[in-house]
């Protein structure tokens, strides 16, 4: 399925370049080029070009290049189709697909979405203009929300009708389901979905308007919040993130985003000119969640109360990190407080708290060591088992390794002590929430998932496993063994140390649930980070960047489209198979690995 060829050439014959590239950089017209500074990198001069003539742009600084699709997808985290509909959408142009059904599939989310447009509006009107929008008014100037910020979050009032909005909106029911704004009652009457709430319209990264949450006023009945409706065809709870249309264009410049709990937190950081921060909405962070992070920013800073940020699951952090190439920090804020309260009394103490926000392992180390009694022997060794029972949650040796001489220093016992700790204790933790465990499964790092299906499911996986996908010596060792010998006891003995341990422990390991797109997935995007790394530094230590540039772009798009593929890998797009989508890329590398970089 895709966009019909004859749309996308109109599509960029009708886009005005200038006009897009304007609304994120200051141009100025030489000669027949307009030029101006790069939103792609820093400058103080300008070096990046556009030709309107020719529907181009190039950074003669940070090589960036392409045309008015390629420019929108960069700059506001698309894919090719969403750049596309994008511009569509700007331009008044009625897509067609090559698949009809997808068409009126994605004509029917199009006009879904603009009766959600016409609700925000709506609400946003009465709000500001309403007789009945009085006590909500005054609720929110009680919480410094003035005009300026009502309109620009777009928050307005839901009438305490019973079908204000549908008599409004005039839509078919299956129309209202649909966008999840009413429905029908038992007597046949449609009714609004929202009644006597303030409104908090949820945008998606586009801009576009798709779902609601609704606060109830202090002294009215219901609960506190109600978000749209699960009928919604529009809206999706697990991929959505409030505010990340305002939070996009600072996060990329800092390579940071800072996710809160709720809209009001979002708000009280933009009141505290922090405005790269988003919310999930009323649900856990998701693997979704992650993935959108990751298009955006590489550090992840959660800004949840305290005990919501220790809480955190663990096992999921770690393989977020590894899998979408994230970094995740806590922000410690005060105890009982959140960042909408902050924003009004402490704006720079929750600048503060951001600024030095602290890797997550960390966080909850400190959290359990300050909350032992380091005073008394039995309580300094108590602390220690809490802390290392943490600690040996963490995937990566060597950052484990870390800790443990910090953990022996705080406690004062022997850092020999703590690695026999390290090595009896975190099997079987104990003590609160914060020490629950999860499976040794979910700890795996991919290599070892990778050499796990090798020896469980060898048909499954052995043809496209390669050494230059194994980043870690004693896996690629533990690999190159299996590969060498088809029997498992003489590939732990020709392997032996570390490796031989290695395969011993996955032998035993259960590999039925592994799923061997996923897994190779992941192994592909971290290799083609290793090599988009290395060749990023080579190309600064040669000063000539041009001979990288085009070996680099092309594994930094690989990398994103990987990283936009479905967290289940039961279904590939266009129809292929999963590992259809990968062999380009990982032929790729190994010629690299060989010395034969094909480009």
């Amino acid at each position: 399925m895709g966009i019909l060829d004859d749309d996308i050439r109109r599509v960029r014959e009708q886009s005005d370049i200038v006009g897009i590239v304007t609304q994120h950089t200051q141009l100025k017209k030489t000669g027949r080029q307009w030029m101006g500074l790069c939103p792609f990198h820093g400058e103080k001069s300008p070096s990046f070009s556009v030709s309107q003539e020719k529907a181009v742009f190039y950074c003669f600084g940070c090589q960036v290049q392409g045309d008015v699709i390629d420019f929108v997808r960069e700059m506001e985290h698309l894919d090719f189709a969403g750049a596309v509909e994008y511009l569509a959408n700007r331009a008044n142009i009625t897509l067609r697909y090559t698949d009809a059904n997808e068409s009126k599939k994605r004509g029917r989310r199009r006009s879904l979405i603009e009766a959600v447009g016409k609700a925000a509006g709506f609400y946003h009107r009465r709000l500001l203009e309403g007789d009945d929008g009085g006590p909500a008014r005054s609720y929110l100037r009680a919480r410094d929300y003035d005009g300026d910020i009502v309109r620009k979050f777009s928050i307005g009032w839901a009438p305490d009708d019973w079908d204000s909005l549908a008599c409004h909106l005039n839509l078919s029911t299956e129309d209202l389901q649909g966008a999840g704004l009413g429905g029908l009652n038992k007597r046949g009457k449609q009714y609004d979905f929202f009644r006597a709430r303030i409104m908090f319209p949820i945008f998606d990264e586009r801009g576009d308007a798709v779902g609601f949450g609704g606060r109830k006023l202090p002294d009215a009945e219901g609960p506190k919040y109600k978000n749209t409706s699960d009928q919604s065809e529009v809206y999706d709870k697990g991929r959505l993130l409030y505010g990340l249309n305002w939070a996009k264009t600072e996060a990329g410049r800092m390579d940071e985003i800072v996710v809160c709990e709720g809209y009001t937190d979002v708000i009280g950081f933009h009141q505290a000119g922090i405005e790269r921060a988003v919310a999930t909405c009323g649900t856990a962070m998701t693997a979704d969640h992650a993935r959108k992070l990751a298009r955006f920013a590489p550090r992840v800073v959660l800004a949840y109360d305290a005990d919501g940020a220790g809480q955190a699951a663990a096992e999921r952090v770690y393989a977020w990190e590894e899998e979408f190439g994230l970094r995740f920090a806590v922000a410690a804020l005060p105890e009982g407080s959140d960042p909408g309260d902050m924003a009004r009394s402490d704006p720079e103490g929750l600048d503060r708290a951001i600024s030095e926000a602290r890797p997550f392992l960390e966080f909850r180390v400190d959290r359990a060591l300050g909350r032992g009694d380091l005073d008394t022997m039995e309580g300094r060794a108590l602390a220690a088992a809490g802390a290392m029972a943490l600690v040996a949650e963490h995937p990566n040796a060597l950052v484990r390794d870390q800790y443990v001489m910090g953990i022996a220093d705080r406690c004062r016992v022997s850092v020999e002590e703590v690695r026999r700790l390290a090595r009896s204790v975190p099997r079987e933790r104990g003590g609160g929430r914060e020490a629950s465990r999860a499976p040794v499964s979910t700890r795996l790092t991919s290599e070892h998932q990778a050499i796990r299906l090798l020896i469980h499911r060898p048909d499954d996986i052995a043809a496209y496993l390669d050494p230059v996908l194994f980043g870690d010596l004693i896996a690629r060792t533990a690999y190159q063994a299996l590969d060498g010998h088809d029997d498992l006891h003489a590939a732990r003995e020709a392997a032996g140390g570390g490796s031989a341990d290695l395969l011993g422990r996955l032998a035993v390991q259960d590999a039925t649930d592994d799923d061997p797109v996923g897994v190779l997935n992941r192994l592909v995007s971290l290799a083609a980070e290793r090599t988009a790394v290395e060749l990023e530094a080579e190309a600064r230590e040669s000063g000539d960047l041009e001979a990288y540039q085009e070996s680099i772009s092309y594994l930094r798009t690989e990398i994103i489209r990987l990283r936009e593929l479905p967290v289940s890998r039961k279904e590939e797009p266009d129809g292929e198979s999963g590992f259809e989508s990968l062999e380009v890329l990982l032929r790729w590398l190994v010629d690299y690995s060989e010395g034969r970089p094909d480009g």
